[in-house]
């Protein structure tokens, strides 16, 4: 699913949270066009939060987001994805009273009935099950389908959130060689953070919303004790 242009993603001393509770205090970091970046941190740290705020889902107390030197700030949700920013929530919000390629057509923002092949061929199994209701699917063949459904409004980048959770080993194989067929921008939020650190070119590391390193994705692979800090956790040999 090839895209037509790469964006370029930039937060600066980003506050945020849901209503008065101040849940990100003063992120920053950038992902440049074609760049790929993981979040990661420990549970409630702010992951979460930092891709809902860049769609305009929370409350914002400060900071800038530009997206390719456009401030967003101001936008509401639906301007944001017009201007580039494409989203597939943890939740994965598909329309399971719709088939598959129903749920595909909702994507397709202006453009032909026909760009759904590009869904089919990134996804070979939604081509397969494409009269199936959303509701018949699998977890792994949902979170395909969210995807795929997000990348036909053609986004410069893309914000994953979490899209490997529950899903069967094979599936998370067949995903992530998916996703890095992709030639654009992306911010990976992950758990499973070896699959995260052998994605992303570079990391950013979340503590109770605030920054607490940033740097090369396989430098961090390779930093046992900086896992360990910041994650609780060691990487298989």
């Amino acid at each position: 699913m090839p895209t037509e242009a790469v964006g370029s993603l930039e937060v600066a001393d980003l506050r945020a949270g849901y209503g008065k509770t101040l849940i990100l205090d003063g992120i920053s970091f950038s992902v440049p066009a074609g760049g790929r970046l993981a979040l990661l941190g420990r549970n409630g740290v702010g992951k979460t939060t930092t891709l809902a705020t860049l769609v305009g889902q929370t409350t914002r107390h400060g900071g800038t987001i530009r997206l390719d030197g456009v401030e967003l700030g101001g936008m509401s949700s639906s301007a944001r994805a017009a201007a580039g920013l494409g989203y597939v929530p943890q939740t994965r919000d598909i329309f399971k009273s719709l088939t598959v390629e129903e749920n595909l057509v909702t994507g397709l923002k202006g453009r032909p009935r026909s760009a759904l092949e590009e869904a089919y061929e990134l996804f070979p199994r939604l081509a397969e099950r494409r009269r199936n209701g959303g509701g018949e699917l699998s977890g792994g063949e949902q979170q395909m389908l969210s995807v795929a459904r997000a990348l036909l409004g053609k986004p410069t980048v893309l914000l994953l959130d979490e899209p490997l959770e529950g899903l069967a080993p094979v599936i998370c194989d067949m995903l992530m060689a998916a996703l890095s067929k992709l030639d654009m921008t992306i911010l990976l939020v992950e758990q499973q953070v070896d699959r995260a650190l052998e994605f992303a070119d570079r990391v950013v590391f979340l503590d109770r919303g605030r920054v607490v390193h940033a740097g090369p994705a396989a430098q961090a692979k390779a930093d046992a004790a900086l896992l360990e800090r910041h994650l609780g956790v060691a990487l298989a040999a």
